[in-house]
């Protein structure tokens, strides 16, 4: 449901990610360089504890319905968003970006997906408020997604060139060294694009394609578009500093797909029973709505992201831990 927030409220909250960003942004561009480890987390428990502090806002001002779809929908969001660091890590690697400018390519990476997600709330919103039966698409589309999970099919590792990419490549004088983060360079007095200009348009089309993801997503546990923004506002924020804490605990965890499938898998099978419960096509029950098609509270969604996270966490860390020490044992 579309919840009544007072509107001083809604544009203080956007304004002031904005202004957050933006100054996110400035320092980026002043001071390029490699965090440390210590940086990295004091950063990401800042915008964790910023998203927390949020959800208790909402709460305070809009009551528990708003806050409890704002947690889940950041939760999921905030999942989707470290499996989009696998594909970044893959992105950095391919394309060799200098450690101490991978952090200005996140921040252009975030700010794209910031745009096309919003773009792509406003449509989604728009086409809801005008064809609920679109629940039944969103719905089999992630159930669809959360399959090819299981099954190994969206793995970060199978990254390819896409079209716009290998377009670049064929129409554009390219130079192939990076001359910091510039995307265009003069060689021997000729004008070149870098390789920087592949980088980023390989983060924007990879942004794009995790966006038909997470924005069917979040639209199953919340049709509030301020809410849905939000969560998406505060999943990205920190996702820099996420990258570079995490390093090589990315591939420790090794569940994180089975882990989003049966979230994506749940919330489409939720999306699609409340397309049932509101039905409104002719040729379906004679346009009526099926008594029986249950409405999954939002508490249960919560539950069930927050200990599919948890599950899946820690029985990664413990497939790793175990697999280290056979290796280790076989050494010896």
């Amino acid at each position: 449901m579309i919840h009544a927030l007072p509107t001083w409220f809604e544009v203080t909250s956007l304004v002031a990610v904005v202004v957050l960003l933006v100054v996110d942004l400035i320092v980026v561009g002043r001071r390029p360089h490699v965090p440390s480890i210590k940086e990295s987390a004091l950063w990401v428990a800042f915008y964790v504890g910023l998203a927390l502090a949020f959800g208790v806002l909402l709460w305070a001002i809009g009551g528990a319905d708003p806050a409890g779809e704002f947690y889940a929908g950041w939760l999921t969001e905030y999942s989707l968003s470290v499996d989009n660091l696998f594909v970044f890590v893959i992105i950095m690697s391919r394309f060799a970006v200098p450690r101490h400018l991978q952090q200005r390519v996140l921040m252009v990476g975030i700010i794209t997906a910031l745009v096309l997600r919003g773009g792509f709330i406003l449509a989604g919103a728009a086409i809801i408020e005008q064809f609920v039966w679109v629940f039944y698409i969103f719905g089999a589309f992630l159930i669809y997604t959360a399959v090819n999970l299981v099954r190994g099919e969206d793995e970060a590792d199978e990254f390819k060139e896409n079209a716009a990419i290998r377009t670049l490549r064929r129409v554009l004088p390219l130079h192939n060294e990076y001359d910091g983060a510039k995307v265009r360079t003069v060689v021997d007095g000729k004008k070149l694009f870098t390789p920087m200009l592949i980088v980023f348009v390989a983060i924007g089309s990879t942004d794009l394609l995790f966006a038909f993801d997470s924005i069917p997503a979040i639209f199953g546990l919340t049709k509030d578009p301020f809410i849905v923004f939000t969560t998406n506002v505060f999943a990205l924020m920190g996702l820099r500093q996420l990258y570079f804490l995490l390093g090589g605990l990315l591939e420790r965890l090794v569940y994180l797909p089975i882990g989003l499938a049966a979230i994506l898998g749940f919330i489409g099978v939720k999306l699609i029973l409340e397309a049932l419960h509101t039905n409104n096509l002719p040729f379906l029950n004679g346009g009526e709505g099926y008594e029986w098609a249950p409405e999954i509270p939002i508490w249960l969604s919560l539950l069930v992201i927050v200990g599919s996270l948890a599950v899946t966490t820690v029985a990664s860390l413990l497939r790793t831990r175990h697999t280290e020490r056979l290796e280790a044992a076989s050494r010896d």
